[in-house]
């Protein structure tokens, strides 16, 4: 572990950013649907300009940058061949000689499933630097604060996915939306993203426990009152009388 922390956190994000894009070149030749391929990297081209833009005063930590670059990795397989469309049960039964949907009981390809899950286990720690570093959200606040985040916006992607639908229409639209007749979709995915962010900060909470000499006092305190007045029509009162008093 500590030949790890020789490496330059900008070192590790440009190492990572050459994987990422040799993946990328590769994944963009003949995609099954190329608009739709288009359309799911809209979000990862964004993301990537937040991340170049962060790396010089904001470097995440690598454990970070790893997270970040293997759900983005995963990404790209789905929008390659569209997420309903991933031949992962044929690569399955290349290998073992069994579909992996007949070993666990799955009737449609869940790909997208994984996918949802994947953003909340992945994404929830480096959303928790966020909120710890620049927020300085400690103990409770710091875990069910990217728990809150990862469920939020998952649920804004679903709101994305159906907006997406309603403007492209047709073969397209239902492409990006991939709920392959399931009305409970949109549902289950945001659950699935729930599921793994809680996992996430579960996992993080236990090892702090575990190292973190003053895991107890930061919990509590973080829970402590901090201004004990109301706010709403009183604290808009006060600020009334504090411009007053200026004049």
């Amino acid at each position: 572990m500590k030949w790890i922390r020789t490496i330059p956190h900008q070192s590790y994000f440009l190492f990572l950013t050459a994987l990422f894009c040799i993946e990328f070149a590769v994944l963009a030749v003949s995609p099954l649907h190329r608009t739709d391929w288009m359309l799911e990297n809209v979000l990862v081209l964004v993301f990537f300009v937040f991340l170049f833009w962060s790396a010089g005063k904001f470097p995440f930590s690598r454990i970070s940058y790893t997270l970040i670059f293997i759900f983005l990795g995963i990404h790209e397989i789905g929008a390659h061949y569209t997420y309903s469309e991933v031949p992962y049960d044929a690569w399955f039964q290349a290998a073992f000689g069994t579909t992996f949907n007949e070993l666990v009981g799955w009737e449609r390809n869940n790909f997208d499933r994984i996918v949802h899950f994947s953003y909340g286990l992945l994404l929830a720690y480096p959303i928790r630097e966020i909120y710890f570093r620049i927020a300085n959200a400690d103990g409770f606040w710091g875990y069910f604060l990217p728990l809150d985040f990862a469920m939020s916006t998952s649920m804004l992607y679903e709101l994305i996915e159906w907006a997406a639908a309603e403007v492209f229409g047709g073969e397209l639209g239902a492409a990006y939306l991939g709920t392959q007749g399931d009305v409970w979709d949109a549902h289950k995915d945001m659950l699935l993203a729930s599921l793994g962010a809680l996992i996430a900060m579960g996992l993080t909470m236990a090892l702090n426990m575990r190292l973190q000499k003053d895991f107890a006092r930061e919990w509590s305190r973080s829970l402590d009152i901090k201004h004990p007045e109301p706010l709403g029509e009183d604290e808009i009162a006060r600020m009334l009388e504090d411009d007053g008093g200026k004049k």
